[in-house]
């Protein structure tokens, strides 16, 4: 049914493709085509401004809190060097969509080199996986400080955390590698047409004039294991976390022990509910209009790097203290 969808939608802009490329019978085109959001042409500089808030909060968010932990020696440690690696996750997964969307938006700018699509798609899948297993790193890093705190400092050392950071880096490389190389390799006869703001995979490779079942299946695969194996790890980690909590003797310390949480736990929420309710709509509910779904897409990817750096120095007393300093110091 999503298959039947998407064909559909492309076949709605065939008069567009012979208006846009001299030939819809090709083979392995030279450049794709990136509609931006079809349906709401009209309206794409409008869009695109709160689409720019979002990026200009981001990069702001994200390079501040890898200033601040970079420049305070007191947030030397394991729980800011991961939030550093998710910083550096949102800042690459922000550039990788938003500047060709907003020269779409803005000058009509809608070719992409086939190499670059591929890049694109390549850059976006793996520092989601990546971004996905800082997650679980502070997730772990919130379970050892709280449920065996006295050897928090030995077994989180700096080497620990550099190995951590590097297999995480390694398992986005290799998980996500095949699928440019698949997708390189299909033949493309039909239309270089794509109806969306970046070269997502699946709208990619439904382009081919093949069977894609192996890219389809690969996908999911990926999907279930990253998302699976993720979310299980930090519902464990949390499950074991609540449970010390809970033995603790007051309330107070109850609510203080789950307090330094907090922050973890709405960037948590923040990074997949979005990507559910995208991935749900999806699958399920066909009726909804193509833009709706595109602006979706677009949300849960670009929402989270702007949200992470605002949770953190909201809800993180010594990020917020930093910042006071920083501003008083200019002030003064």
């Amino acid at each position: 049914m999503q298959e039947t969808l998407f064909c559909l939608s492309v076949g709605h802009l065939l008069p567009f493709t012979m208006s846009e490329s001299n030939s819809t019978d090709f083979t392995n085109p030279s450049t794709f085509i990136l509609l931006g959001i079809p349906g709401l042409e009209a309206a794409h500089v409008w869009i695109s401004i709160p689409f720019c808030a979002i990026y200009a909060i981001a990069i702001l968010g994200n390079f501040t809190i890898l200033f601040i932990v970079k420049t305070e020696p007191s947030l030397h440690g394991p729980m800011y060097y991961f939030l550093c690696m998710l910083s550096v996750t949102d800042l690459v997964l922000s550039t990788s969509i938003l500047p060709k969307m907003l020269s779409i938006f803005w000058f009509n700018s809608r070719e992409i080199d086939f190499s670059a699509c591929l890049t694109q798609m390549y850059f976006i899948l793996s520092f989601s996986v990546m971004q996905s297993g800082v997650l679980v790193a502070m997730a772990f890093d919130r379970y050892v400080a709280i449920c065996d705190p006295l050897r928090h400092s030995t077994t989180l050392t700096n080497p620990v955390v550099a190995k951590i950071g590097l297999a995480l880096v390694l398992r986005g490389i290799m998980l996500i590698l095949p699928h440019p190389f698949l997708a390189r390799r299909w033949p493309y006869c039909r239309t270089n047409i794509i109806p969306h703001t970046y070269c997502e995979h699946i709208a990619v490779v439904k382009l081919a004039c093949a069977d894609i079942s192996l890219s389809s299946y690969y996908s999911l695969a990926v999907a279930f294991l990253v998302i699976g194996m993720d979310v299980f790890f930090i519902a464990l980690s949390y499950t074991l976390i609540i449970r010390a909590i809970f033995s603790l003797p007051t309330k107070d310390a109850r609510l203080k022990t789950f307090g330094t949480c907090g922050s973890h736990l709405c960037v948590i929420l923040a990074s997949y509910i979005p990507h559910l309710f995208s991935a749900l709509m999806q699958r399920f509910w066909h009726n909804v209009a193509l833009h709706f779904h595109i602006l979706m897409a677009n949300m849960h990817l670009l929402v989270p790097p702007m949200l992470n750096p605002i949770i953190y120095g909201a809800r993180t007393q010594q990020i917020r203290d930093k910042l006071l300093q920083l501003f008083t110091h200019k002030g003064t």
